[in-house]
């Protein structure tokens, strides 16, 4: 059982957070675990405190020089000995490492995962007495993740070369779908899964549907309203990330500029331009985050849709680590769709792979487009530990909040010239407002929606999955307009494909019927 004196002494924290001290509670029996705790969650300590506890050497495999320094520096203020192989060492520097490492007792060592795979250190891991190996970023194991690496894929050399030592794999964000894959690829032997921590009741989750031209006004409301601690706003592509940050310049203070596009030495220089606060909002890709630790973030806008719902709550995690109010911002648009399914598209990803990062889109937009608790779906959806009902802070649960972004108006003048601009765009922003008759309901319709939603959430806490996976709101809007009366009158409805049909076509039909008599 974890020791509070160890937690208190050495790593000078008065108490464990969610999930910690059963993930190192497994761990320190000898298991296999496969961990799942948010970004701010503490994936770190679960390795660290295992080298203190056994005075033993455990191996980290991450991705990130800069997070390995980081953490390395962390642990030996501490007094924790410590150290990482990368390629910016000199010899010297890394027979250092070893020699710290023959004297034995803890040892925290943090190497990439292409050092795994060389002949040397393959012969000496076998002959070093450990207690752990750690796989941080685990997800990137997976084909099925948001964020496959290929030097990640051979890392069950690890159980090859020492089948006595445990494994604990660490990821912010995996749906069960890719535990099971990590489970597979890295060979773990009847891992235990524990996910906790998703639940952060500092930060205040609200997503808005808005046109393109709209989105910055919501930016600068946001802004204005956070005008102490940092921002990060990310954004879908590189030319939208600077074109974002100039225009936030003529505003605010202190911008800047973060993608992937940017030589290494510029990126290091504005990650630490970030981090002393000489650049208080970032405008970014989704290139800038890993083992970023900065905790007053205040607030996380999202000017352009992610990927899917792992980069949108890994990317929102970043937020609130001190445990302040903080809010995270989602603006959608249809372009937002199209630009990631430009991004499938043009990928030379395996169909499987493709089909699944379409389904992944989907869930995302149905989670957008939802009427129910924000943290409530997010918990359901990766099977945490902890479930709630409603939160009290999210645009669905709390609509009044003072922490909720209102969109900066639009002068009329400015309005009419720049629609002017292009009357074509006017007719067409006219022909889809028409066109969105499921916007707005009747009084009997609105009766039958209701009748919906509370199936939804009925079958939703029945099959223990988010409700936006069963249907979006704009599936129940729809039915509730139609009024289907058969499956063949279903056909054609937003969100309702085959599977679908068949597994719920019954109940929706007579749902609306109870509902209509």
């Amino acid at each position: 059982m974890p020791s509070q004196i160890i937690l208190n002494e050495r790593f000078k924290l008065t108490q464990f957070r969610p999930g910690q001290k059963e993930i190192i509670s497994s761990v320190l029996t000898g298991k296999d675990v496969m961990a799942v705790l948010p970004t701010g969650g503490g994936k770190s300590l679960c390795y660290q405190y295992p080298a203190v506890a056994r005075q033993q050497l455990v191996v980290v495999v991450s991705p990130l020089i800069a997070l390995m320094k980081d953490q390395v520096r962390g642990l030996q203020e501490r007094g924790i000995p410590s150290g990482a192989l990368h390629s910016g060492q000199n010899l010297d520097e890394k027979r250092k490492i070893f020699s710290d490492i023959k004297k034995g007792g803890a040892y925290v060592l943090y190497l990439s995962p292409e050092r795994v795979q060389k002949e040397g250190f393959q012969t000496w891991i076998q002959t070093q007495k450990l207690a752990l190996f750690a796989i941080d970023e685990a997800h990137c194991v997976s084909q099925w993740g948001h964020d496959f690496r290929e030097e990640y894929s051979q890392l069950s050399i690890l159980k090859k070369l020492r089948p006595d030592i445990s494994t604990l794999a660490l990821t912010a964000s995996a749906t069960p779908l890719v535990l099971d894959d990590i489970a597979r690829q890295l060979k773990l032997d009847q891992p235990e899964r524990r996910v906790h921590g998703f639940y952060r009741s500092n930060l205040y989750f609200q997503v808005e549907k808005c046109e393109e031209e709209e989105k910055y006004s919501y930016l600068k409301s946001a802004l204005k309203q956070f005008s102490t601690g940092r921002s990060i706003v990310y954004c879908g592509t590189r030319k939208t990330t600077e074109e974002v940050a100039a225009r936030a310049s003529r505003d605010f203070t202190k911008v800047g500029f973060y993608h992937a596009g940017l030589s290494s030495e510029h990126r290091t220089s504005i990650q630490k331009s970030y981090d002393s606060g000489e650049f208080r909002i970032l405008v970014a890709t989704n290139a800038f985050g890993m083992g970023v630790d900065q905790p007053d973030v205040r607030l996380v806008v999202h000017y352009n849709m992610p990927a899917n719902l792992d980069s949108l709550s890994q990317e929102m995690g970043r937020a609130g680590r001190d445990g302040l109010p903080s809010t995270c911002l989602l603006l959608h648009s249809g372009k937002d769709k199209g630009l990631q399914s430009f991004f499938i598209q043009s990928s030379d990803a395996a169909r499987e792979i493709k089909a699944l990062r379409w389904r992944n889109l989907d869930t995302l937009i149905n989670y957008a487009e939802g009427g129910e608790c924000r943290h409530a779906e997010i918990l359901t959806y990766y099977r945490d530990a902890q479930r709630l009902k409603r939160c009290g802070h999210c645009d669905s649960c709390a609509p009044q909040s003072e922490r909720k972004i209102i969109a900066v108006a639009t002068p009329l003048s400015a309005f009419i010239e720049r629609t002017a601009k292009s009357a074509g765009k006017v007719k067409a922003r006219l022909r889809k407002q028409l066109k969105m008759d499921d916007d707005t309901l009747t009084k009997e319709q609105k009766i039958i929606y209701d009748h919906l939603k509370k199936w939804r959430l009925e079958k939703a806490n029945e099959l223990d999955v988010p409700a936006f996976v069963i249907f979006a709101d704009k599936t129940l809007r729809q039915l509730a307009i139609r009024k289907p009366s058969s499956e063949n009158e279903l056909e054609g409805i937003y969100g309702i494909g085959p599977d679908k049909m068949e597994r719920f076509a019954r109940d929706l039909l007579r749902t609306i019927a109870d509902a209509d008599n």
